[in-house]
């Protein structure tokens, strides 16, 4: 008989730690779709400003509910950060610690992602957690706590919980491909404003339309178009487009230019081989032909910045 009941709590015991592991490994769509959809938002504050990508998508899960609560709904505030003395933004306000608190409204995610990292980054509570190494999640989670970036006491405790559930330290170690920042085939440039016009005056409204070669996106350009109007146009930095395409500010464009919304490939697609040069072209310009990085073309062909390239020339523009 006191075997029976000794087997009994042994085998119930067994599915008790069972349960309890299973509720701890059990994860939520709601939590997944929301990883899935701002991963690379928060990898680029990882790069940008040294934050783990882990601890800032915990946060934003933990502090809006997956994107579910009111400040995230009607705010677009993932992270709970309120109002303080210095913002001039938009403001909501919610009960809280204490009843109608103003909380910072954004008009997108990404703006709150982007002032999450600031208001870690630029204030003194924080400076201790930019000593830890970046991936210490662990450090930064009870860093946080002890930090007071929220009153729960077991805010650094379920911070580290979500990461681990949902392997979120991953996304430390990740690194971003480029891709074009405009989704839809066609983008039109919305520049109606008397304040676009005077900033633009040569610019008129026409449509882009999204081409690409060697898989990478690229534009072609208008009459009057510079790179500087363009960056603007498609909400990209003017540095990074330049880096794209492999070119300077000063590079006057001509109608008809490609101008590359990402970075471009090593070499030319397959079936591209070798490239005769043609009367009027530039190792620049046959780069931008066939959407490969203007330094390939250099070291594949074993030429020096010097090397002006003649017609009749035979280029290799892949392996």
């Amino acid at each position: 008989m006191n075997y029976m009941r000794l087997s009994l709590l042994c085998f119930l015991f067994t599915l008790c730690v069972f349960h309890i592991h299973g509720e701890k490994k059990t994860k939520s769509p709601a939590y997944e779709a929301y990883i899935e959809k701002y991963k690379i938002l928060a990898i680029k504050q990882q790069k940008e400003y040294k934050i783990p990508a882990s601890i800032t998508l915990a946060q934003g899960l933990l502090e809006s509910a997956a994107g579910s609560s009111r400040l995230a709904r009607l705010g677009n505030n993932h992270f709970g950060i309120k109002c303080k003395d210095e913002w001039q933004g938009g403001r909501m306000y919610h009960d809280d610690d204490a009843k109608d608190e103003c909380f910072r409204t954004y008009k997108s995610v990404e703006e709150s992602y982007i002032d999450h990292s600031l208001f870690l980054a630029k204030r003194k509570y924080y400076v201790s957690l930019f000593d830890l190494d970046i991936y210490d999640y662990k450090g930064w989670a009870h860093g946080l706590q002890r930090c007071r970036y929220a009153t729960d006491k077991s805010y650094g405790v379920k911070l580290v919980n979500i990461i681990e559930t949902y392997e979120l330290y991953k996304y430390d170690r990740a690194k971003i491909v480029e891709k074009t920042p405009i989704i839809d085939d066609i983008y039109e440039i919305k520049i109606n404003t008397p304040e676009n016009n005077k900033k633009y005056p040569a610019a008129v409204n026409w449509r882009r339309r999204i081409l690409e070669t060697n898989e990478v996106h690229y534009i072609e350009a208008q009459e009057n178009d510079t790179y500087e109007f363009v960056a603007y146009d498609t909400r990209m930095k003017l540095k990074r487009l330049l880096k794209y395409n492999d070119t300077t500010s000063e590079y006057k464009l001509k109608k008809g230019d490609r101008i590359y919304l990402q970075a471009k490939r090593k070499y030319a697609s397959k079936g591209n081989l070798i490239h005769v040069v043609k009367d009027g072209e530039s190792l620049h310009s046959i780069s931008q032909l066939y959407g490969m990085k203007l330094k390939s073309l250099y070291k594949l062909n074993k030429i020096k910045n010097s090397y002006t390239p003649k017609p009749g020339d035979t280029l290799k523009v892949r392996k």
